[in-house]
């Protein structure tokens, strides 16, 4: 397993923390919004920013679309 889907498996786990939800909820929400692969693909933004604003950019997906920033 490479360092990206690691952390791709940490980020959702904590997310789904953060929102006090089950991960596989997490993860149906993101594939339903059609999101895993913008969240995947951001490995390099999330992996260097605090968690929080991965959380912020992540709301902002899944409410609009677009990225936070």
């Amino acid at each position: 397993m490479d360092e990206k889907m690691k952390f791709f498996m940490y980020l959702i786990e904590n997310y789904a923390d953060y929102k006090n939800r089950k991960t596989g909820d997490v993860f149906k929400e993101w594939e339903r919004c059609g999101i895993i692969s913008t969240i995947y693909d951001n490995y390099w933004l999330y992996h260097t920013e605090a968690m929080q604003n991965a959380y912020a950019d992540i709301d902002s997906l899944i409410q609009t679309g677009k990225h936070a920033w």
